[in-house]
């Protein structure tokens, strides 16, 4: 045998993967599916009868749950569609730095300052003026696919 060592360069994660197989007919309204590599929420489901070649299709009307763009995919009702694990975490928030970055306090007691302010109008404002106020700020995060967003905020009373 050779005397040379081997060595793997690995890209792969612990193996925990971001989306699971559902079929398509069963996929429902307020679901979520992968369009075009997106996590999305299902807004609309239709379905057509099965034609002259075979399968039902569903037809899927989708928003981004990131970056809120309306999508579209028509899939064979038999055929599997990717759905992603969406997790929703509370958060309390500790302080907002200069850089815009968020200081978020997780439910073990570490601290969490990998997020960014929210580019939403509404939800950057209420939480920029609940924090100068002296509020104590609960923020939801949704995570999906390697991608985490503030989409809520609770005021849990002052500090």
């Amino acid at each position: 045998m050779s005397d040379e060592e081997h060595h793997f360069e690995s890209k792969a994660d612990a193996g925990a993967s971001k989306t699971y197989p559902q079929q398509a007919g069963t996929i429902r309204k307020s679901g979520y599916i992968v369009i075009k590599g997106r996590p999305c929420k299902v807004v609309e489901v239709s379905t057509s009868k099965t034609g002259k070649h075979g399968h039902a299709k569903c037809h899927f009307v989708a928003i981004d749950i990131f970056t809120a763009k309306k999508l579209e995919d028509i899939v064979p009702s038999s055929h599997n569609c990717d759905v992603p694990h969406v997790n929703r975490t509370d958060y309390q928030l500790i302080d907002i730095a200069e850089d815009g970055f968020l200081s978020l306090l997780t439910e073990n007691g570490n601290t969490k300052d990998d997020l960014k302010l929210p580019t939403d109008e509404a939800l950057l404002s209420q939480i920029k003026d609940g924090f100068a106020e002296g509020k104590d700020l609960v923020l939801s995060v949704m995570s999906a696919m390697g991608e985490e967003q503030i989409c809520a905020l609770k005021d849990i009373g002052p500090k």
